[in-house]
């Protein structure tokens, strides 16, 4: 392959062959999305023995080879990696002579954008940075999910339309980020998507403790109209003891977290100070209330 796919309006991009390296969650859907598009995947490499299930699921009938062969065989190689990792494979490539010049490297990772795969590029490969904002699962369902899911893309100017082309065809919606703004928009989708996972789960453990026979179903409702109103109000859908400035309540969950979860007190109290901070901020919090819940919150760290 000589020329990135066409972006132009009306165009549709060239059917490409598709390989994976690293059958993670990530790599094997997104593939799976781009045979529906009408692009074939070729090849993909994967080691452990739930790696080769997902292939097997996801990408029926494609072989299993070595990461070289991958390279080898496809128009379109997926990086899907865990991030720590992709800096050695994409410079190992490199080194060993398989990356051909003309073909597109994508990876999926939220922390780096295209720098990542420098050594790639001097060799002749086209790097993307194309990170589905989607939790993974690892099995078909993923599929189906990428459908409307947003997007991070990263790529040289000139294959921008061919970047963006991708994503539309694996039914995404394409968003800009900026090489540089990589680490802080990653950040930000742990704090969001990850920490909420740990939250959920810590609330449901405490409710199991509290004699609660079913705590999903109990949390189900309110978290999510907590997060639709989050998402459509931001700070002004904040509610609870602290917004409030009740730091009675608060200083009673304190003492109950330390005798039945003491594990759970200090994400407890982190998350009430800022939670305060942006409430006091956001004019939902009064000043003179703030103060006495503030001295409980302190408190809370020296007891």
């Amino acid at each position: 392959m000589n020329q990135p796919p066409s972006g132009a309006a009306g165009d549709r991009p060239a059917r490409l062959t598709v390989g994976v390296v690293g059958a993670g969650r990530v790599g094997p859907a997104l593939a799976a999305a781009l045979a529906l598009a009408g692009h074939r995947p070729v090849a993909a490499s994967g080691v452990s023995d739930a790696s080769r299930r997902r292939a097997e699921a996801l990408l029926p009938g494609v072989p299993l080879v070595e990461p070289a062969e991958v390279l080898a065989r496809a128009d379109l190689v997926l990086l899907t990696v865990p991030d720590d990792a992709l800096p050695g494979l994409t410079a190992g490539l490199a080194e060993t002579g398989a990356v051909r010049p003309g073909q597109l490297l994508a990876h999926a990772s939220g922390r780096y954008g295209t720098t990542v795969l420098d050594p790639a590029t001097r060799a002749g490969a086209l790097p993307l940075a194309l990170h589905p904002v989607m939790t993974f699962t690892g099995t078909p369902v993923d599929v189906q999910r990428l459908a409307g899911c947003s997007f991070g893309v990263t790529a040289p100017e000139e294959l921008r339309l061919a970047a963006e082309a991708l994503v539309i065809e694996m039914g995404g919606e394409p968003e800009w980020i900026a090489e540089e703004a990589r680490p802080l928009y990653h950040a930000a989708l742990a704090l969001g998507a990850n920490h909420l996972v740990t939250l959920v789960a810590q609330a449901m453990e405490l409710l199991r403790t509290a004699g609660v026979g079913a705590p999903d179903r109990m949390l189900g409702p309110l978290l999510g109209a907590a997060l639709d109103n989050a998402l459509r109000s931001g700070d002004a859908a904040l509610t609870g003891p602290v917004a409030r400035g009740d730091a009675g309540t608060v200083a009673a969950h304190i003492t109950e977290l330390r005798r039945h979860a003491p594990q759970a007190v200090a994400g407890y109290l982190a998350m009430a100070r800022t939670t305060a901070d942006r409430a006091l901020a956001g004019g939902l919090l009064r000043p003179e209330l703030a103060e006495d819940l503030l001295e409980v919150l302190s408190d809370g760290d020296t007891r």
